[in-house]
């Protein structure tokens, strides 16, 4: 696992993408117990000795409970949401919350023996960035970003930015690659993320 896209996709398990809107006072010390609350409950369902599917079960409630499931979803499909019918946008988040849970939910067993340190916070124009440190088992230690904003009402990860890579700015861009390849068509994109992942 030496590749920045294995790291993206272990690192983006442990915290779902959500919000990206701006926090309103919200503290460091407030952003830091998210972050290891999100790391934790991973954790936790990594050392369970589930099934995989079992997991990505567990997982899609640690995705509902720290993510704002809509608010991932149009972001990753960008602009196409302005022409999209609102049982086109419903059944695509629908669609995209599984296919999501399904992608990160499948890497679980790469987490095994690894630890994530959380190094402090610092505040940003609009939130709230975290700092860590991954250690997973065969990749040297890396760096993670992560961005926490309030505006939902509590705390939420918004994005991870691991060595400099925007995990949530390259979501957008594989779901707008795939949604080009179908010729636009929401329908056929939300069909075929339903069977992958």
């Amino acid at each position: 696992m030496n590749n920045k896209f294995s790291r993206r996709a272990v690192v983006a398990s442990l915290a779902a993408l959500t919000l990206p809107l701006p926090a309103f006072a919200l503290s460091g010390s407030a952003a830091e117990s998210l972050v290891n609350a999100a790391v934790a409950d991973i954790n936790k369902i990594i050392a369970s000795g589930k099934s995989e599917r079992a997991m990505q079960s567990d997982f899609q409630r640690v995705f509902e409970r720290y993510a704002d499931v809509n608010i991932i979803a149009l972001t990753t499909l960008g602009p196409a949401r302005r022409s999209a019918s609102k049982a086109e946008v419903s059944a695509f988040v629908k669609a995209f919350k599984g296919y999501f849970t399904r992608k990160y939910g499948k890497r679980f067993h790469e987490f095994v023996g690894g630890q994530i340190i959380v190094e402090g916070s610092r505040a940003s124009k609009s939130n709230v960035e975290v700092q860590s440190t991954a250690k997973l088992r065969g990749s040297a230690p890396f760096k993670v970003t992560w961005l926490v904003s309030d505006k939902s009402g509590s705390p939420k990860i918004f994005n991870i930015i691991i060595e400099g890579v925007n995990t949530l700015t390259s979501e957008r861009a594989e779901i707008g690659a795939m949604l080009d390849k179908r010729r636009g068509d929401i329908g056929a994109l939300t069909a075929d993320l339903n069977t992958l992942g």
